[in-house]
């Protein structure tokens, strides 16, 4: 991806969607932190590729579980971010380390259609992935980067419909235990 928003739409929506099993914003904010491997990359002036370690599955378990350990020490301000949006917050680091893993790998699988240089399956060094995703009917690279460019913008605004119908349904259970 060229920027690390796209990413946003489809995390925000599967974690509001799954948001009873996955630590939302630990989840959405996993988005992020692999991106920070290519700031380094290209801050350090490293060269090619600028998708290393962290983008692929196993550096990203890894990545994930540090992200998730690290955001713990931060989940009172977690709270307060969930609040301020009026979502329910209850987590636990297992349900932390299970929701930065994931969000890193949705990240990896996204990064692996839109980058040549994304290695999902290292130290594999065949690009599974892409074979897997071409074997399902997108042969050209640039008809599936068009796709997932497309796709990540469609989740941007199922994630937000997604939210404004929790806030909807949060306010009548308000309105129908106010009325008991």
């Amino acid at each position: 991806m060229p920027f690390t928003p796209y990413h946003f739409g489809l995390s925000g929506f599967l974690g509001l969607v799954f948001r009873k099993w996955v630590d939302v914003p630990v989840f959405v904010l996993a988005n992020v932190a692999i991106d920070i491997e290519v700031l380094i990359v290209a801050f350090f002036g490293l060269g090619r590729p600028v998708h290393r370690y962290a983008h692929t599955l196993l550096g990203g378990l890894v990545l994930g579980v540090v992200w998730a350990v690290a955001a713990y020490s931060m989940r009172g301000l977690f709270q307060k971010a969930m609040a301020f949006l009026r979502l329910k917050y209850e987590t636990c680091l297992s349900k932390m380390i299970i929701s930065g893993v994931l969000g890193v790998w949705l990240h990896v699988l996204i990064d692996g259609m839109y980058h040549g240089d994304v290695e999902p399956f290292w130290p594999n060094k065949t690009s599974l992935w892409l074979r897997i995703v071409r074997r399902i009917g997108y042969n050209k690279i640039d008809d599936l980067k068009s796709y997932v460019e497309t796709g990540c913008v469609i989740f941007w605004f199922a994630g937000i419909a997604v939210y404004l119908l929790i806030l909807w349904m949060q306010s009548r259970k308000k309105m129908i235990a106010a009325k008991e």
